[in-house]
């Protein structure tokens, strides 16, 4: 397990393996025995982990991961059925599930449900038939005749079959669980990328937002160079150079002035609409700005943060963007705020839906989002294409990913 810090993966870059499986299965000793460290409580009382618990953590050889330890999925109850939901829930943002099976009970509508639903959000699974120093004369054929999975037979308690289990894992990870490059498919070796980077009362003190940091990373795992600059300097940066950079990335509350200050034939985006490509769906964002221009007064907006943080005076998501899509549609509109692991209830009550970048999420729950929006008719955005759109610069922003651009309402284009 790796110690918390600004050099470590971040957690919406790690691959999510999602532990399910009944109360008193071993979930939480299983977590101890991949990691070899005691971090989970392990009680022989039935339900002793009531909510989903995520853990950054190093599996060697697998690498940086979130473990999600989960409640028990025959919990009872009407608070046990709220955790039982809960446990559902977290298989929206689970690359991989590790179900644990246990010798004493027989594989039933509990797992074969789950089982199916992760076939359904197509999540690999991987079967666990924990405490076999316990009952050695069950064989894991049993279970996989039943569940149609491959299950691995270990202890967690003695450590047996942990080193197969890890194999198996690394076996079912999903060639496409991580995300496309940030900046990379865009650039060449040698290549100079600008960014602009306000330093505000949002900007947090002493360091960089992530980001900004994760977009610095990927321009250097591809060769080329980052100069990184405020907005007040970004002029005096370009003309200090001896060839024009390949691209400027801004901060998208910096977008006209860097829009005024960058020459017409380099390109200019965001780090939101970056972003938006990187965690989730950019031409389905950019697609519902159509509905902006059909905001009525009177219609409700939902603004969505994926993550909680402290507001400012003139905070994006409560104050700006409220204010802007209120002067654009010239009345008063009704708008509803959530932040957190999970989007509020009928979205279908809302006209549009306008999501932060994501940046704290994995890509696989924000394509979830993105699909809770369209199951509910509902056009979604993010910050930066909106962001760019107010202030009509949404064309220009959107040159580096034509097939985006192309979906743009045609006197946008």
């Amino acid at each position: 397990m790796s110690v918390g810090g600004l050099n470590d993966t971040p957690r919406g870059s790690r691959l999510h393996i999602a532990i399910f499986g009944r109360r008193n299965a071993g979930k939480s000793s299983l977590i101890n025995a991949l990691t070899n460290q005691e971090i989970a409580i392990v009680s022989e009382v039935p339900g002793t982990t009531t909510d989903p618990v995520y853990k950054s953590m190093e599996i060697l050889p697998v690498g940086p991961v979130v473990i999600i330890d989960t409640a028990g999925i025959d919990d009872v109850g009407e608070l046990g059925e709220l955790r039982v939901k809960k446990t559902i829930d977290v298989l929206n943002k689970a690359d991989l599930m590790v179900l644990v099976v246990d010798p004493g009970q027989d594989a039933g509508e509990y797992e074969l449900n789950l089982v199916q639903k992760a076939g359904e959000q197509g999540v690999p699974v991987v079967g666990v038939l924990n405490k076999v120093d316990l009952k050695p004369e069950v064989t894991p054929e049993e279970f996989e005749e039943k569940l149609g999975i491959r299950v691995v037979p270990v202890s967690a308690v003695t450590r047996q079959g942990i080193d197969n289990l890890k194999k198996e894992m690394i076996k079912s990870v999903p060639k496409e669980w991580a995300p496309p490059t940030i900046i990379g498919d865009l650039i060449s070796p040698g290549d100079t990328v600008v960014l602009v980077v306000p330093i505000d009362l949002a900007a947090p003190k002493g360091r960089l937002i992530l980001p900004q940091v994760q977009t610095i990373r990927d321009i250097l795992d591809n060769d080329a160079c980052a100069m990184v600059v405020k907005e007040r300097e970004l002029k005096q940066a370009l003309s200090g150079l001896s060839r024009k950079p390949k691209l400027v990335v801004t901060d998208s509350q910096a977008f006209l002035k860097v829009d005024a200050d960058t020459p017409p034939d380099v390109m200019l985006t965001s780090f939101s609409i970056l972003f938006a490509r990187y965690k989730g769906n950019l031409d389905v964002l950019v697609s519902g700005i159509r509905a902006v221009e059909d905001l009525k007064p009177g219609d409700r907006v939902l603004i969505a943060e994926a993550c909680t943080h402290h507001r400012v005076a003139d905070d994006i998501g409560t104050v700006k963007i409220p204010r802007w899509l209120r002067q654009r549609v010239g009345g008063e509109l009704y708008f509803k705020w959530s932040s957190g692991i999970e989007m509020p209830q009928n979205l279908d009550r809302y006209k549009l839906i306008v999501h932060c970048g994501a940046c704290m999420i994995n890509r696989k729950e924000m394509l979830h989002r993105i699909a809770l929006a369209a199951g509910a008719e509902v056009p979604i955005v993010n910050y930066g294409v909106l962001i760019a759109y107010m202030h009509g610069i949404l064309k220009r922003a959107l040159a580096p990913f034509p097939s985006a651009l192309r979906l743009l309402p045609g006197k946008q284009r």
